[in-house]
């Protein structure tokens, strides 16, 4: 068996040598991901960390099809997602910064849609459980725009995982969230990787990402700057924080 092979079969994400470029009026072209690469396995949190502009999110909304690279290769649950895209959105599941919910929509129409829209057998009834699961179940029959930030983040949440993904991709995924329900969301993340699930988490609450990830990558003008555990990312930088290690690492004042 090649080491490719093993690697994919092991990894539920694997990037190599992405890159995206950006044409503004202003600065002319911008290199937003710059030959960025990482593998992440399967049953792990990775931490993807980076200031603003850094690359993170253009990197996970290429990731979940939302946008494409201008070169590179990336493998998602053993598909190739830049000649299956649609296999690619079957196996995983991404949780924007922004909700996006239909206004008028009720969380659990929302999230009964998305489960027909998969596939999912016996939905109604998986998405009911999950409204429940999040948090949500009381809010469940309000119109998504009545709901309160923090609401819609659960209700999101929700309708990522309606489908059991093997791959999820998670922007700021307690923004909005008070205490209890960010304690929630982080327990349900390292329960998503324990049931052998691929995560990645981008996040600037570092006391959150310490709590939950395996690994860390820290992207800096769409490049990989450092990555390992915690201790090595801490080594590699020569601080005892993740905060003083970020500082570091991005040049940040």
């Amino acid at each position: 068996m090649s080491w490719a092979t093993l690697v994919a079969m092991t990894h539920g994400l694997i990037l190599e040598n992405l890159v995206k470029r950006f044409h503004t009026a202003s600065r002319g072209e911008v290199v937003a991901v710059d030959h960025l690469s990482l593998a992440v396995k399967a049953g792990e949190v990775y931490g993807l960390l980076g200031p603003n502009g850094a690359g993170k999110t253009t990197t996970l909304r290429i990731l979940a099809t939302l946008a494409e690279a201008d070169s590179g290769t990336i493998t998602v649950a053993g598909v190739d997602r830049n000649s299956n895209p649609m296999g690619a959105r079957e196996v995983l599941a991404y949780v924007p910064a922004e909700a996006g919910l239909p206004v008028r929509l009720s969380p659990r129409e929302v999230v009964r849609l998305f489960a027909r829209i998969q596939g999912v057998t016996d939905g109604n009834n998986r998405a009911d459980a999950l409204l429940e699961r999040m948090g949500a179940a009381s809010y469940a029959d309000m119109a998504c725009g009545e709901l309160s930030t923090g609401m819609k983040r659960r209700v999101v949440l929700a309708r990522a995982l309606v489908h059991q993904p093997q791959v999820l991709l998670l922007d700021e995924p307690t923004d909005g969230l008070d205490v209890h329900g960010r304690r929630e969301v982080l327990s349900l993340i390292r329960e998503q990787a324990e049931a052998g699930r691929t995560v990645i988490l981008s996040s600037h609450i570092m006391g959150e990402v310490e709590r939950v990830i395996d690994r860390i990558g820290v992207v800096n003008h769409g490049k990989m700057v450092a990555e390992g555990t915690l201790d090595e990312v801490l080594a590699q930088s020569k601080t005892s924080s993740l905060d003083d290690a970020f500082v570091a690492l991005v040049h940040t004042p």
